[in-house]
């Protein structure tokens, strides 16, 4: 179905892969992986077109339907959502058409080709899905919770997570050969990201598939491509199997790797002792051997993520209280709210997707007013807020330069190491933030809230584009605070570990 030929691709000083091979077959479910800024996003680009690669080509099977998921299509914003998700059977529209306008000149010229015509193409109709049009909207909107949102809203009244879900059903709806998803549980809840591993799993056709969500892909997959040290290794099995088989081969990498190393090193020096003397005819000879020998990527510079949200203390027994609190926008989203927690509880907020988690919290940190109710934090309370938007004021700055500008009494140093910890490397500290992967975009915000001191850290999605690595050391990093934590989270393997209580929110 796909095949992508010896492609090399670089960003400035930064190789993301040298002759990177990789083939798809026919019904097979493919997860793509690697660290954040790996190079998954800019792979998928590549394959759609969206990009050309420094060198290689990509081959995709003649009469081949590739179906992508491009959270960021232009879309006609006049569209009620059921008549977009339409535009899924567009063809069959199409058709439906033409038979109207054939009766319609037959009508008049009584010509029997005419209806012969009408005759094949209603045939055509009758063998799909056409006359189950509306069901199966009405299913794939139940299953992606849309219906919630009413199939008579307008694209233009959505936020970016709802339409974003609405993009994803009108792709599954056209069923295509073969689906591109990069994220797709992102902005779904548990329930509908169940629906969505099932839909998957009876999926006929082919799938590549980008998740940071490790439940999801394993449910999923027959088989994993991971990129690491720029190359691709495809592994046969679910992501359990695949990463055992990563793990051996990452140890022997590495061996070689090490062991080309130190004979590099040993050579090199034997030159440059002996190329002006007596030994000079043997040093040179070793310098063209060593010209010829394939060195092999240095290992993933990566740095390993470790969080430290700074605390200061205050005296209380609770720490957030609600009284018949009421959110949304226009109109309410919720029943009122009456919430409870105390001070130094980690709790998450549970619900499914656009029933009014974030406005909830963005009604709690100010940035939304009210609708009515009242809630209430206990004097010196300092929160700490990370949003799961990624829209950046200034997108060419730097995470120097953005940081820098909030905290100005802070050095460079200080901002590097602030960085560092949070897993972006030099290099990627000073790479304009528009260029950066969604997961290292993450970790600049994940930075900010490190140099913020806070009692009440509150997380609207922080996992949606981080890799493991830095999961596990976010979780560990939030089990560990000493204020309050209130995270909202459709991965309950992330926070089911550090939580004392879920609050569900629908109902």
């Amino acid at each position: 179905m796909l095949s992508l030929i010896n492609i090399t691709q670089q960003f400035g000083d930064k190789i993301l892969y040298e002759e990177l091979n990789l083939q798809v077959n026919k019904g097979e479910h493919v997860g793509l992986i690697g660290q954040n800024g790996a190079g998954k996003s800019t792979l998928i680009k590549i394959i759609t077109g969206e990009q050309l690669p420094d060198e290689g080509r990509v081959e995709i099977a003649k009469n081949c339907h590739m179906g992508y998921l491009d959270q960021y299509v232009r879309v006609n914003e006049t569209l009620t959502i059921e008549e977009f998700l339409k535009t899924a059977f567009q063809k069959e529209l199409d058709i439906e058409q033409e038979i109207t306008e054939l009766y319609t000149r037959y009508s008049e010229t009584f010509e029997d080709k005419l209806l012969e015509r009408a005759g094949r193409l209603q045939t055509q109709l009758d063998q799909g899905e056409f006359y189950q049009m509306n069901t199966l909207i009405q299913e794939m909107a139940t299953g992606l919770g849309i219906d919630v949102l009413g199939l008579d809203s307008l694209l233009k009244n959505l936020s970016g997570g709802q339409r974003s879900k609405v993009i994803l059903a009108k792709l599954l709806l056209e069923k295509p050969d073969m689906l591109v998803l990069d994220e797709p549980t992102n902005h779904l809840d548990d329930t509908h990201v169940q629906w969505l591993t099932e839909f998957l799993k009876g999926f006929n056709g082919t799938f590549l598939v980008i998740s940071h969500d490790r439940a999801f892909l394993n449910e999923i997959t027959t088989h994993i491509a991971d990129i690491e040290f720029g190359q691709l290794t495809k592994y046969t099995g679910n992501l359990t199997k695949a990463l055992k088989q990563k793990e051996a081969n990452r140890e022997s990498y590495l061996r070689q790797y090490e062991a080309q190393k130190r004979h590099i090193e040993k050579t090199e020096a034997y030159i440059r002792k002996y190329k002006a003397g007596s030994r000079s005819t043997m040093a040179k000879s070793r310098e063209k051997q060593l010209d010829k020998i394939e060195r092999l990527t240095p290992p993933s510079d990566t740095a390993k993520p470790n969080f430290q949200f700074p605390y200061k203390p205050i005296v209380s027994t609770l720490a957030l209280t609600t009284d018949a609190l009421v959110v949304g926008y226009d109109k309410p989203l919720l029943n009122p709210i009456n919430l409870t927690i105390r001070y130094g509880e980690k709790i998450a907020i549970r619900g499914f997707n656009g029933i009014g988690k974030s406005t909830l919290l963005k009604t709690l940190i100010g940035e939304i007013p009210a609708i009515s109710g009242e809630f209430h934090f206990p004097a010196n309370t300092k929160i700490n807020y990370f949003s799961q938007e990624l829209v950046w004021e200034s997108p060419l700055e730097t995470p120097l330069q953005y940081l820098g500008n909030l905290y100005e009494k802070a050095t460079i140093k200080d901002l590097r190491r602030q960085l560092s910890r949070a897993g972006l490397v030099n290099q990627l500290a000073q790479e304009p933030l528009k260029m950066l992967s969604g997961g290292e975009q993450t970790k600049v915000k994940l930075a900010q809230m490190t140099m913020t001191d806070g009692n009440l850290l509150i997380l609207d999605e922080p996992t949606n584009h981080i890799d493991q690595e830095t999961k596990e050391s976010l979780q560990q990093s939030l089990a560990e605070y000493e204020g309050t934590v209130i995270v909202v989270s459709h991965e309950q393997d992330f926070y089911e570990a550090f939580v004392e209580r879920v609050i569900e929110i629908e109902g």
